[in-house]
């Protein structure tokens, strides 16, 4: 397929981020973004946890279940804590998310980083993102771009509703695709992510609608 031009797939960006920002979404896409230098032991847990979560469930189903999860996991508090009363969080989370491996990958996830101490784990996630977030449990090659993402790294993440209009415009790579509009208009390759996801989860035919804005 040939690759659209960088003003046609900037024009079809921005007519999509458009929709979103009238829309009720709108708020996900002008939150201020994190930066992987200020990310704590708390908000390590929690994105890991959802991302852990998150790998082929629909976002709606995690999203509505994430507080009593949160919950069962003494609001993320510590990693140290949650190891201390391991059984007690899985049994907890586990009866409101029947998933009972991830809920376990939660928690060993916790174990991890206790063991390690945070203070390790966040000099390794620095130095080398993805390879670090890939020690973790349930945490592979595509999971790793979403978890990097979330916790401030510049980068967007392959899932399927990317990686589908990636190809649609003729990109065989989700971040060049999300870079060249990042580039292209100045703006943080997360952000690019953020509402083009969002844009397709808004739409059934976000591939016809965002091709068509670049016609």
């Amino acid at each position: 397929m040939r690759q659209l031009a960088d003003t046609s797939v900037a024009l079809a960006y921005l007519l999509a981020k458009k929709e979103v920002l009238s829309s009720r979404y709108a708020p996900e896409v002008i939150e201020p973004l994190d930066s992987p230098e200020e990310i704590t032991e708390s908000k390590f847990l929690r994105e890991l946890a959802w991302v852990i979560l998150c790998g082929g469930m629909a976002e709606s189903v995690v999203r509505s279940r994430f507080p009593a999860i949160t919950r069962s996991f003494l609001n993320w508090c510590s990693a140290g804590k949650i190891a201390e009363r391991s059984s007690e969080c899985v049994n907890s989370a586990t009866a409101c998310f029947h998933h009972e491996r991830k809920i376990e990958a939660i928690a060993a996830s916790a174990r991890i980083v206790h063991s390690r101490s945070f203070t390790v784990v966040h000099k390794c996630i620095l130095r080398d993102p993805l390879a670090s977030l890939m020690e973790f449990p349930f945490i592979g090659p595509t999971t790793a771009f979403h978890l990097a993402k979330n916790i401030g790294v510049r980068v967007a993440k392959p899932d399927r509703h990317l990686t589908r209009l990636a190809s649609a415009s003729g990109f065989q790579d989700v971040q060049v695709f999300c870079g060249r509009i990042s580039v292209f208009l100045g703006e943080d390759i997360r952000k690019v992510d953020s509402v083009l996801w969002r844009f397709a989860t808004m739409h059934p035919d976000y591939i016809e609608r965002f091709t068509g804005y670049a016609a």
